[in-house]
C-alpha cells in the first residue's frame, strides 16, 4: 500500500466524480443511500443501545455507497445487496468492520460527553436524545459553544475515519492501523480535503439558492406551493446532494492510495473507476 500526494486542485476533481457518477445511476445511488439512512434511523429505535448502534452502522454504511459509486462508475447497475457489502467477505473482514464500528460509536459519543461539560448536556439531549430544539435552546450561549465544540473535535474523528472503511475492506488493514494511515493521508493531502470540502459546501449552498429561485418563480406565476410541499423538496435536495458526496468519497481513497494488488471480488474495479488517479509524489 503506497500513499499518494495530490495537489490541492484534486478536490475539485473529487467533487465532480461524485457529481458525475451520481447522474450515471441517480435513481440507484439515491435509493441506496436513503435505505443506508433508514437502516440507522431504525436503529435508533431499540431502547437504550439504539443511538450507539446506529453510529456503529456508519462506516459500514460509507463502504456501502463507496462500492455502489465505484460499480457505477463502471457503468454497472449498483443494486440493493451491496448495502451488505461490509458482512460478505469472510469472518475476518466482517471482525474488522464490526471493530472500526465501535471505535466509530465511542469516539462519537465521546465527543458527545465532552461537549456536555460546557453547557450540562443541553446538546446531547437534542441530538442523541430526541429532544425538540427550540429557539430559547438555540439561542442559549452555553448550547452554542456545546454545539461548537462537538463541531471541532469531530474534524480528527472524521480524518480518522474517512479512508478506514475502504483500508479494512479492499486492503485488509487492521482497524487501528487502517485509523492511523486514514489520518496521515489526510493531512497530507490537506490543501485536497480543503478544496475538497469548500467545493462541496458551494454545491449545497447553489442547490439551496437554486431551490429558493424555483419557490420564488413557482409563486410568482401563480403555482406556489404551501410550507409542506416545499419542505419536502428541501429534504428531498439535501438527501441526493449528501449521496452524490457519499458517491464522491470512493474517488478520493483512488487517488490517496495504491489499489492493491489482490482486489476483493465484490467491487475490484471501484479504485480504478472513472479517470486515472493523478501521479504520485512519494
Amino acid at each position: 500500500m503506497k500513499l499518494h500526494i495530490v495537489p490541492a486542485r484534486t478536490g475539485i476533481a473529487w467533487v465532480k466524480g461524485g457529481i458525475r457518477v451520481f447522474w450515471r445511476q441517480p435513481m440507484a445511488l439515491s435509493a441506496l443511500f436513503f435505505m443506508t439512512m433508514a437502516a440507522m434511523s431504525i436503529a435508533t429505535l431499540f431502547p437504550l443501545i439504539g443511538p450507539a448502534l446506529a453510529l456503529m452502522l456508519l462506516p459500514s454504511a460509507t463502504l456501502a455507497m463507496m462500492v455502489a459509486a465505484a460499480e457505477a462508475g463502471q457503468g454497472r447497475f449498483p443494486t440493493p445487496a451491496l448495502l451488505l457489502v461490509a458482512f460478505r467477505t469472510g469472518r475476518q473482514r466482517l471482525r474488522d468492520m464490526a471493530v472500526l464500528g465501535l471505535l466509530y460509536a465511542a469516539g462519537f459519543l465521546l465527543i458527545i460527553a465532552i461537549s456536555a461539560l460546557f453547557d450540562g448536556g443541553q446538546f446531547a439531549e437534542v441530538y442523541l436524545g430526541g429532544e425538540p430544539l427550540t429557539q430559547e435552546v438555540a439561542q442559549s450561549g452555553d448550547f452554542q459553544l456545546a454545539m461548537w465544540v462537538a463541531m471541532v473535535l469531530y474534524l480528527p474523528l472524521s480524518l480518522l475515519f474517512w479512508h478506514a472503511p475502504g483500508l479494512v475492506h479492499w486492503h485488509g488493514v487492521p482497524p487501528v492501523k487502517s485509523l492511523f494511515f486514514s489520518f496521515i493521508a489526510c493531512v497530507r493531502n490537506l490543501g485536497a480535503f480543503t478544496v475538497y470540502g469548500l467545493g462541496w459546501l458551494a454545491v449545497f449552498a447553489l442547490g439551496g439558492v437554486a431551490m429558493s429561485l424555483i419557490t420564488a418563480v413557482l409563486a410568482l406565476m401563480g403555482l406556489g406551493s404551501g410550507p409542506a410541499v416545499m419542505g419536502g423538496a428541501m429534504v428531498a435536495l439535501a438527501m441526493m446532494l449528501a449521496a452524490m458526496l457519499f458517491s464522491s468519497i470512493v474517488f478520493t481513497f483512488r487517488d490517496c492510495f495504491e489499489p492493491p494488488e489482490r482486489p476483493e471480488p465484490a467491487a475490484e474495479q471501484a479504485l480504478t473507476a472513472s479517470e486515472p488517479a493523478p501521479p504520485a509524489a512519494d
